[in-house]
């Protein structure tokens, strides 16, 4: 009794358990080059394949990027099939919406018959590590009315008295050719299983990361477990959380385990604006959760601003993207100053590569890649700009140059950066002030 009372219990007491999830590097930095394998052919009549992605592998690893990602890669079902610009009805020879995932050959699980074959990826997977990059792909939980899940598991499906379903929606936009599986349908357990297998097949394949269409129209509770679930098993896989919503569920989902996000720098473009916006992502506790990847474009968004097809304002996006952001990434099609949109005042590319195939002139005159390139090389030489949060604006005496310094996590490395947003020559001070940078002294 008198050691008991006598002799410390510190350990008689435990608080909660927080587990802490420590990424690799590359969930902190990389430069995302964005291609659709069916479109790299010479010929509009000729389907793409994985051997013609390997053949532009030296081309793209050599301007730099180290993540090439890929939209869907499955079999994309027929009915409801949409054509050209995404016209309701397709022509004999149209491939459809490679989101429309699912046909008589497969679903998620399953490569596209026409860009080859399984063995064939595994092929890509490895000659991509060869030249230094790493093969990201689009997980898409839709299925098209074909895709053998409606018929292997109807009851993961809502479905209307008269044998009909709704399809998807994701306002303004709607998707006649996709219908979405019930999340909390009774058989939901085997249901939740299924899509976490899927990412796991594709992880014993070789890829490590994944970008989550639209992760906000989902369960969250589903993205907390499946997470967890994937990084259990294969600690090294990243996911990125592809969700244009509001603030707050952004910020939940990089909580609950995506280790990147899409962002609003797409849309932000003045100087006060963007200011703002930085200010938000680098300020606490923002910056220990919420890793931003700044995208210049998408095959869904052409912004406004990139619509004149000015080489200034397209150099200005992919500077201000590439230096502000240890993440960032470009859609192929942006280094020719691609700019048409389908209609005035409208976010969607002319003749879209969703609903095409779209063979490219890879030297066409008058393309950025060589700006390209060199941003991409000076992001490798420089470890203060393979992150996001040590970052400070300074003072530029001019409303359409932006100035700010990022410093590396070890203090050995600065870079200064000056942007203009807007054509011209800028003749400006940049006001280092009182600014301390480098080791301790």
């Amino acid at each position: 009794g008198l050691m008991a009372a006598a002799e410390p219990r510190p350990d008689l007491t435990w608080s909660q358990a927080f587990p802490l999830m420590i990424e690799r590097a590359r969930a902190r930095t990389g430069a995302w080059y964005e291609i659709f394998p069916r479109s790299q052919t010479d010929d509009p009549k000729r389907h793409g394949t994985f051997d013609d992605v390997i053949a532009r592998l030296p081309e793209i690893a050599g301007l730099g990027f180290d993540v090439l990602y890929f939209p869907p890669i499955h079999p994309i079902g027929k009915k409801n099939r949409k054509g050209k610009n995404n016209s309701l009805k397709a022509g004999s020879n149209d491939p459809g919406s490679p989101y429309a995932i699912g046909a008589e050959a497969g679903g998620h699980d399953t490569v596209h018959p026409e860009l080859g074959t399984l063995a064939d990826f595994k092929k890509l997977v490895t000659a991509a590590r060869a030249h230094g990059m790493e093969i990201a792909l689009d997980f898409a939980i839709q299925c098209s009315p074909d895709h053998p899940w409606l018929k292997e598991h109807p009851d993961w499906f809502k479905w209307r008295p008269d044998g009909s379903m709704r399809y998807a929606e994701n306002p303004p936009k709607k998707y006649e050719d996709i219908v979405n599986p019930d999340f909390y349908c009774a058989d939901r357990v085997a249901l939740w299983q299924a899509l976490r297998d899927v990412v796991l097949f594709w992880a014993e394949q070789g890829v490590r990361i994944f970008r989550v269409d639209n992760p906000h129209t989902k369960p969250f509770p589903f993205w907390e477990w499946m997470i967890r679930e994937v990084q259990l098993r294969w600690p090294d896989t990243i996911f990125l959380a592809e969700a244009f919503t509001r603030p707050k569920v952004m910020k939940a989902l990089a909580k609950l385990g995506f280790s990147q996000s899409y962002t609003y720098f797409t849309w932000r473009t003045g100087k006060d604006e963007m200011s703002a916006y930085m200010a938000e992502l680098t300020r606490y506790p923002e910056r220990d959760y919420f890793r931003p990847n700044f995208f210049v474009n998408t095959p869904d968004i052409l912004p406004v601003h990139l619509q004149g097809g000015e080489p200034w304002m397209f150099k200005a996006r992919v500077a201000l993207a590439s230096t502000l952001s240890g993440n960032y990434g470009v859609y192929s099609g942006f280094e020719f100053l691609e700019h048409v949109p389908v209609a005035p005042g409208k976010e969607e590319y002319l003749d879209s590569e969703k609903y095409e195939i779209k063979p490219r002139d890879w030297n066409a005159p008058g393309n950025i890649k060589a700006y390209i390139g060199r941003l991409n090389a000076i992001r490798r030489d420089n470890p203060a700009l393979q992150q996001t949060a040590n970052f400070g604006f300074v003072q530029v005496d001019s409303d359409q140059v932006m100035g700010f310094v990022k410093e590396s996590v070890a203090h050995d490395n600065v870079v200064a950066v000056a942007i203009a947003l807007s054509p011209g020559r800028h003749d400006v001070w940049f006001h280092f002030g009182d600014m301390k940078i480098g080791p301790e002294g």
